[in-house]
């Protein structure tokens, strides 16, 4: 089956019930001042990637990174629940990883609940590295805060 990872809008309908449906699963586990999530609107900032991962020509799951200063943060990461569990999470940071290499970023943050124990599993396997909440993040019971470094 054909796996496609490309950049995208984030206002296409696609994209809008992705980020609708991560933001209803996330409502479900956290009040609303521990859910992070970028808005649309926020996703359109130049200083955003954002990317959708397609199987088969269908859009099933979502991505992004946002440039700050001196690192990017890895944002909407999400893949449809029904296809969980086939390598397509870790498919999706592997492409973020190459994007922030191509833009000469050599270091990635990012934020996860803790209820999420499937997202933590997947950024532990993939190198990050728990760290104190970065940026404009306060400490917040509910969120841990995870960095890479990538190699060359």
């Amino acid at each position: 089956m054909t796996i496609t990872i490309a950049r995208e809008r984030p206002d296409t309908p696609e994209a809008i019930a992705f980020i609708t449906e991560l933001d209803d699963y996330l409502a479900a586990l956290y009040p609303p001042e521990s859910n992070h999530g970028l808005s649309v609107a926020a996703l359109l900032d130049p200083a955003v990637a954002f990317f959708v991962l397609r199987q088969a020509g269908e859009a099933v799951g979502c991505g992004a990174l946002k440039f700050c200063a001196d690192y990017a943060e890895v944002k909407r990461m999400f893949i449809h629940p029904r296809l969980r569990g086939q390598g397509l999470s870790k498919r999706m940071l592997l492409h973020l990883e190459q994007h922030a290499r191509q833009e000469r970023v050599a270091l990635l943050r990012l934020e996860v609940g803790i209820h999420q124990p499937e997202a933590l599993g997947l950024y532990e396997r993939m190198g990050f590295c728990q760290i104190a909440p970065f940026g404009d993040y306060q400490p917040d019971p509910l969120s841990l805060f995870f960095e890479k470094r990538l190699e060359d």
